[in-house]
This record gives C-alpha cells, sequence and structure tokens, in this order.
C-alpha cells in the first residue's frame, strides 16, 4: 500500500504539471491562465477528495474502489493530453487569436476533471485502506499518507524536469504515467485472486499501454494530436526544452517560429516594418554606435539590421532557451550568428546585464510586453537602474510596449503610463514615438531628446545604410510632433504607481489589458482589484476573524478547517514569493528553482514525518497547534527584512543556500499541521474518510485561493512587503478563530 500512496504523489505532480505547460501553451503562454489552471486543478483534487472520498465509509470493497479510481485516472491523463492539444480545433479558434477569460476557465475546467477528479478521491482512499492495512490508529493514517504523497511528489518533479522533459514528448510521459499506475493496481490485488475479472482489466490495459510505449503508437498518436493543434498548418518541427515549448511552422518557405505558442521569430522574411523602426531609430539616434546589447528577440531580423551600421564592433546577445537557437539554425540560417562581431550567450538577460563586464551604447530590449513575471524583469525600476550602468556616456536603453495611434484605452494607458513613470524615476531623458508598438527612448544624455527626422536621415546616408521602409519622408512622418502631443494628452489621468522588483504593478496593468481584449465584459473587475489596498484588506480579516469566533463558539464547532485552508493558502503564497524573491535577486535559472520547489516540499514532509512520529506523545495537542499556527506569522512577517538584506548582495555566494534553506522552513510546518489537525478532528467525528477528505479539501481549497488571488493580485498589486503582512494577518486571524473555538474543547 505504501507503494500505492507513493505512485499516487509522483503520478498527481506530473499529471499536474505536464497538463499545465500543454495549456499554457494552447493559451498563448498567459500568466493569468497559469493561475486559472492551477486554480482549477485544486478545487477539483478537493472536491474528489471529499466528495468523492468520504463514499469510502460506505463501502464493503474499499480495495476494488481504489483500484478502479486509480485505473481511471490512469485513462483519463493521456486522453487530456489529447483533448487539450484538440482544444482550439474543437471551439474555432485559430492559431495566433487569444482566448477570453471565461473559455479558458471552462475549457481547462472540463479537461482538469476526468483527471484531478479521480486523483483527489485518492487520497481520502490511501487513507482508509492504509489505516486497515496496518491495523494502527486513523489519525496516525493520515499523516503517513500525507507524508508518502509528499516524498512521491518531491520525486515525481525531479524526475519529471530532469529525466523526462529533455528527452520524452507529453504523450509518452502521459503513457508512462499510465503504466506506472495500472501496474500499481495489478500490485495490490495479486493477493486476492477471487478479484480476476478487475484484475484482468488492469492487465489488459498495461498489455495496451506496454505495446503503445515500445511500438511506433505513442510517436504516431504524438503527431496526430500535434495536427490537431496546429490546424491547417505545416508544422515541421515541435519539441520540449526545460525552459518551454518551440514549434515551427512552413508555409512556402516563410517559417515562423513559436514559443509557448507566442509567435517570436518569422524568417527567412523578418517583420520588416517593427525591425526596421526597432533597430534604425535608436540606431541613428546615437551619433557612433560601437558596442551593443540585446535581450531576447535578436534574430529574426534585429541583429542583421544593428550589423548594417559600419561603426558596430561587437554585439552581445542574450538568449534563454538554446533550444530556440538551435531550431533557427536548423531552418532559417541566422547567417547573423556567425558574424565575428556577434557573442551569443545562453543566459538570463538580467542576469547578464548585471554580470558583463562591457559598457554599451544600445542596449535593446527585445521582449514588447512584461505580461508575466519573467518577462516584467526587463521592465522594473531596479533593472532601468542596472541598465543605466552599463550604458556609456550618451548610451541609450530601448525598449517597446503595445500601443495604438487612433485609440488608446484605459488599460493601455495604464500599462504605459507605469513604464513611463518608472523610466522617469531612472532616466533624465526620454524620447517615446508612439505607434502601434511604442517606443522607448531612454538615456542620461539630453541628446536624445533632440533627435529630428532631418538628423536621423543624414546619419542614415552617412552610414549607407540599405533599408526597405525607413526613408527620410517615412521618418518626418513617425516623429512628427503631434503623434507625440496626442500620446502625451491620451496618458492623462492614468493611475500612479511604479514598476518595481518586489511590486510588479506591469505585470497586472499587462493582464488587465489582455483581459479588456479577448474578455471585455469582465474588464471591470480588474480596476477594481487595483484598488484594493492593505487597509481594505485588514479590515476584512478583522471582520472575518470576529465573525467565525462568534459563530464557532456559539456551534461549539472546530476553528480547525479554517486553520487549515489558510496554511493551504499560506503553502501555495510561501511557495510563489519564495521563487518570486529567487527570481528578482539572482535571476531565472531553472534548476534552482526547481530546487527551490523541491526544499519547500521536502519541508512539508519532514514537517509531516516529524508530527506523525511524534503526535501520540504530543498530550497537548492544541496548544501545539497554536504554536505552528504562531511560528507561521513570526516567519511571515520575517520575510521581508530578510530579502532586503539579501538584496545588499545578490551575488554572495551563501544565496543559493540561503533559499533553499528558506523553502524548507517554510514547508516545515505547512506539512506539520495536517497531521495534528486530523487528530483533533478526529476526538469528535471518528469517521476517517470524512475526516480526512474534509481536511484535505480544506487545504487544497486553500491553495487554489492562494494560487490565484496571490499570483494575480496580491503580489503584482500590494507587492511582495504587503503580501507577508496580508499572509501574517490571515495566519493571526486563523489563530484567533482557532483560541476562540477550542476553548469549548479545553
Amino acid at each position: 500500500m505504501t507503494l500505492a500512496i507513493w505512485v499516487m504523489g509522483f503520478s498527481g505532480i506530473v499529471a499536474q504539471v505536464l497538463l499545465l505547460r500543454e495549456l499554457l501553451i494552447v493559451f498563448s503562454g498567459n500568466e493569468l491562465s497559469i493561475g486559472i489552471v492551477l486554480a482549477n486543478w485544486l478545487v477539483l483534487e478537493a472536491a474528489g477528495s471529499f466528495l468523492l472520498g468520504k463514499k469510502i465509509e460506505s463501502l464493503r470493497r474499499k480495495l476494488e474502489a481504489y483500484v478502479l479510481v486509480q485505473t481511471m485516472f490512469s485513462f483519463a491523463l493521456p486522453l487530456a493530453v489529447y483533448g487539450v492539444r484538440s482544444l482550439r480545433g474543437a471551439i474555432g479558434v485559430v492559431s495566433g487569436e487569444g482566448f477570453g477569460l471565461p473559455v479558458i476557465f471552462l475549457s481547462s475546467f472540463l479537461l482538469l476533471l476526468p483527471v484531478s477528479l479521480p486523483h483527489g478521491a485518492l487520497f481520502t482512499f490511501g487513507c482508509r485502506l492504509y489505516a486497515e492495512v496496518h491495523g494502527r490508529p486513523s489519525s496516525w493514517a493520515v499523516g503517513k499518507v500525507y507524508l508518502y504523497e509528499t516524498l512521491g511528489t518531491i520525486v515525481g518533479g525531479t524526475v519529471f524536469v530532469y529525466l523526462m522533459l529533455p528527452y520524452l514528448h507529453s504523450v509518452r510521459i502521459a503513457l508512462i504515467v499510465s503504466l506506472l499506475n495500472l501496474a500499481v493496481c495489478l500490485v495490490l490485488l495479486k493477493p486476492f485472486r477471487q478479484r480476476r475479472i478487475l484484475a484482468g482489466t488492469s492487465a489488459a490495459a498495461s498489455v495496451a499501454v506496454a505495446f503503445l510505449l515500445l511500438g511506433r503508437g505513442a510517436d504516431q498518436v504524438h503527431r496526430l494530436s500535434v495536427e490537431r493543434q496546429w490546424q491547417g498548418q505545416k508544422v515541421v518541427y515541435y519539441g520540449n526544452s526545460i525552459y518551454g515549448n518551440v514549434v515551427v511552422v512552413e508555409d512556402e518557405g516563410q517559417y515562423t517560429f513559436f514559443s509557448n505558442g507566442i509567435p517570436v521569430v518569422a524568417a527567412p522574411v523578418p517583420d520588416i516594418a517593427f525591425v526596421e523602426e526597432f533597430v534604425h531609430i535608436p540606431m541613428l539616434s546615437h551619433p557612433e554606435p560601437e558596442e551593443v546589447l540585446i535581450l531576447s528577440g535578436g534574430v529574426g531580423g534585429v541583429i542583421r539590421e544593428v550589423l548594417k551600421h559600419p561603426t558596430v564592433k561587437r554585439i552581445d546577445y542574450a538568449e534563454l532557451d538554446p533550444m530556440l537557437l538551435e531550431v533557427l539554425r536548423r531552418f532559417a540560417d541566422p547567417s547573423e550568428l556567425d558574424d565575428p562581431r556577434v557573442h551569443v550567450h545562453n543566459t538570463d538577460g538580467r542576469l547578464f546585464v548585471r554580470m558583463s563586464p562591457h559598457e554599451y551604447d544600445l542596449i535593446f530590449v527585445g521582449l514588447r510586453d512584461p505580461s508575466n513575471l519573467q518577462v516584467n524583469r526587463l521592465f522594473t525600476e531596479e533593472f532601468f537602474l542596472s541598465a543605466e550602468e552599463k550604458l556609456e556616456r550618451g548610451g541609450i536603453l530601448v525598449l517597446c510596449l503595445p500601443g495604438s495611434l487612433t485609440y488608446i484605452s484605459e488599460e493601455l494607458r495604464d500599462l504605459n503610463a507605469c513604464i513611463l513613470r518608472t523610466l522617469e524615476a531612472v532616466y533624465p531623458h526620454i524620447r517615446i514615438i508612439p505607434g502601434d508598438l511604442n517606443l522607448y527612448l531612454a538615456s542620461s544624455s539630453p541628446e536624445v531628446s533632440r533627435i529630428t527626422p532631418s538628423l536621423l536621415a543624414e546619419r542614415m546616408r552617412e552610414r549607407s545604410l540599405e533599408v526597405s521602409l525607413l526613408t527620410p519622408g517615412y521618418l518626418r512622418y513617425r516623429l512628427h510632433r503631434r503623434w507625440l502631443d496626442w500620446f502625451s494628452a491620451s496618458l492623462k489621468g492614468a493611475r500612479e504607481g511604479n514598476n518595481e522588483d518586489f511590486a510588479p504593478l506591469a505585470v497586472f496593468r499587462s493582464l488587465w489589458y489582455w483581459n479588456a481584449i479577448f474578455a471585455p465584459s469582465l474588464r471591470g473587475w480588474f480596476g477594481r482589484l487595483e484598488g484594493i489596498g492593505l487597509g481594505h484588506i485588514l479590515s476584512f480579516l478583522l471582520v472575518l476573524t470576529f465573525a467565525l469566533a462568534f459563530l464557532l463558539r456559539l456551534g461549539r464547532s472546530s476553528g480547525v478547517p479554517f486553520a487549515v485552508a489558510s496554511t493551504g493558502f499560506a503553502g501555495m503564497l510561501y511557495d510563489l514569493i519564495l521563487v518570486f524573491a529567487f527570481q528578482v535577486l539572482y535571476g531565472h535559472v531553472f534548476h534552482q528553482i526547481g530546487i527551490l520547489i523541491t526544499a519547500l516540499m521536502s519541508g512539508m514532509a519532514a514537517g509531516s514525518l516529524f508530527m506523525a512520529s511524534f503526535s501520540e506523545r504530543v498530550r497537548r495537542d492544541l496548544l501545539c497547534f497554536a504554536e505552528i499556527e504562531l511560528a507561521m506569522i513570526v516567519f511571515s512577517i520575517s520575510l521581508p527584512g530578510t530579502f532586503l538584506l539579501l538584496r545588499s548582495n545578490p551575488e554572495g555566494a551563501l544565496i543559493r543556500w540561503i533559499f533553499p534553506v528558506l523553502s524548507f522552513i517554510s514547508g516545515f510546518p505547512v506539512g506539520a499541521q495536517f497531521p495534528l489537525a486530523a487528530r483533533i478532528c478526529l476526538k469528535s467525528s471518528p469517521k476517517l474518510g470524512t475526516t480526512a477528505g474534509m481536511l484535505y479539501a480544506c487545504d487544497l481549497m486553500g491553495g487554489w485561493v492562494g494560487g490565484l488571488v496571490g499570483g494575480v493580485f496580491l503580489l503584482p498589486v500590494l507587492g511582495l512587503t504587503k503580501t507577508c503582512w496580508t499572509l501574517a494577518a490571515l495566519k493571526l486571524s486563523s489563530l484567533v478563530v482557532f483560541l476562540a473555538s477550542s476553548w469549548n474543547m479545553v
């Protein structure tokens, strides 16, 4: 039975991350869709744990029920992968077209339901069976199952990232997980020969899945599902790296390269209009550009156009995913990368800026929209300060944002105003060229504000530039004063706020802008959310605390479920906070972030093991529960100060060890509280299935709210420090409610 619990945890994390990646590709990498998918996964797991799991108490054949549910999960996972890839064609959405918020929520909910619902039920079923098999108390069984599932999750996450993802496609991964679960079913049924029908079904299913894996069936299903995902287009390459998904589509010799469903490069013919404006207007604004830094988006024309300037001596190009460049070399032959002046660095752009020994005449940010936390790191005040230190005297930082020459919506206005104010906090001189993509040129020199169409045209002639669209007449049109006056007038009335590392407001406003395009009926909600401050949240928690304390005292009910839900919220938010802070302070190194998540899960496992082993020796369990709540309050309050200390020396060698330690510490009380909560609740409700299902559902529901609210609202709008204070206030609320309700039990 222990093996089955391990496999449950292993399969759950692999299925969750696998389907999340597949849905993220379909939803064009939109940050908001990640929160929605994770929220749906957790709420469906909670429903399976509570609604289906509690049925175990009334069933006579509990083992057969467990095997049946595990078999359902085994079949559902590969079918869900195929269903996700068929989604666009099923609802008639073509490639490049976005999804509205309601469609993302409903479609991901329906696709995840047959996978996460039975997986959630397996936890409650497993608790009941584990108690019967070992003949131990119910609270002991809940703690052990929670521990072994967490250990399986740690192994599953590590194996998926380091062994499965780099070498196997999603269909093959899903089939391997299915075969593993079916094999466990056979092991569970082996001692019971009379259950031949169920065992025979599991054996036949195992043989069928093994046949697909060992033969060509898995690859054929994979190709068929890719064709359905990209209906009407000729896919010549489909692959996964540890950083994302890369797809190449070919149309009459023209290749479009997609990263996580988003078109990033067109070759061999690039987007001439964008590339020439993005490169040559800034390059011509500098009297003699020699050293240039490009952060992402360099291939597909940008580097080629920069090389046309005869004064250029060196180009540093930072691109995170090496697979993208490898595939480009295979299909598009980007010869500009072979120029001896071009130096390619497969590393995070922000990390490269901090570590590079060179100073530059121009720094190009090749990403166009801070729609997620990773991209946003190149649009914050701290990055602008770092870039300013790497610019030569008169150097220019170049970036662009979504824009329009006809109508600036409220969402577009606030997004551009946020980045403009942030630039103004660092650079005294900023030149804006409004357009469908607003071009920003920031510098410490006033020369950037004095550029004229005639000056650019003269330098273009001096450098003998061969261009297609950037004529002197077009320059006079694009740089005409009326566009800048109109743009400045359109920004009047914009909301206040700068974009900072620990307060990534631009992420929220970018999501608001995206939502206004694809789900306009919900656009007002984002504006209302941004108006919510820390004072509003604290007032709400104060009212909630008194209301729950009064109602639970009146009904003589326990406050443990609320505490467990708030701990689930805290566990999810600790994960987001630590990964987010690590990205800000150190940079995006994917394997290091994987270590952080593993450390968090290890802390949860250690806490669960500690409490499961010593719970029977704890005589004052109510006091111990309250001490765990208090420890989480203290930890939440201490996090901002810890990050500020680390921020003073972000290159220190100890940072690689401090963050995993913090992750472990944050997970320990989360894991320790669950078995203790089960012991307390089982004193008043001896039904193990119902109690375990209820507590597990509370834990998952808390994580659901934490993932959705924390990732989409708290961190982007309130910032990291106020989010930690909110978390401390929530745990203080759950402590007060627990103490008030527990007075009845003393």
